[in-house]
């Protein structure tokens, strides 16, 4: 029997409410299995999060079950936490994997990144993208390129009639 048939009682449903409307404003959401994690470790990975305009919550399975796609559902097994926020999720991606490379914790089984599945692999090679600031001055650099190379060619065409017109003065200083 699919969870939706089922009626919640009010304090489920207000949960599902909860993590339906957390989710309908984010760009992204990771999921991740947080087993083993105390306290202390989830609070420095929350702090760090925020930081990045990221929320770390933990959910229970059946709840968020409710709020994704029907294909999602190999996401939801073992203890299950949700990343999701607005900002840049290559960010958030390299927070999660330096915090995973220091403690083991917590794992990620998968996400969505604007509304399309990522896998957990997905995932780690965002983290190796450069941040979305530099990836746009990247590529102005790349726009301003030509132009660049375009004002030096001209540059360097205006340089040589100096030199070539220099070299006649000189030329005629001599021969008077």
């Amino acid at each position: 029997m699919k969870p939706d048939n089922k009626q919640l009682r009010p304090e489920k449903q207000s949960i599902a409410t909860e993590i339906d409307q957390r989710l309908s404003g984010a760009l992204y959401m990771i999921v991740a299995d947080y087993n083993g994690m105390d306290m202390p470790m989830t609070t420095e990975l929350k702090n760090t999060l925020r930081e990045k305009g990221a929320s770390f919550n933990v959910v229970k399975n059946r709840m968020l079950n409710r709020a994704l796609p029907e294909d999602a559902s190999d996401l939801l097994k073992g203890q299950t936490a949700m990343i999701y926020g607005e900002g840049d999720v290559v960010e958030v991606a390299k927070i999660i994997k330096k915090f995973t490379a220091k403690n083991q914790k917590p794992v990620v089984k998968g996400g969505f990144v604007e509304g399309k599945a990522v896998s957990a692999e997905d995932v780690v090679e965002l983290a190796k993208l450069p941040a979305k600031d530099v990836m746009r001055a990247i590529l102005l650099g790349t726009l301003q390129a030509p132009c660049t190379q375009l004002v030096g060619v001209m540059n360097q065409k205006v340089s040589s009639l100096v030199y070539v017109l220099d070299a006649v003065r000189s030329k005629k200083e001599l021969e008077a």
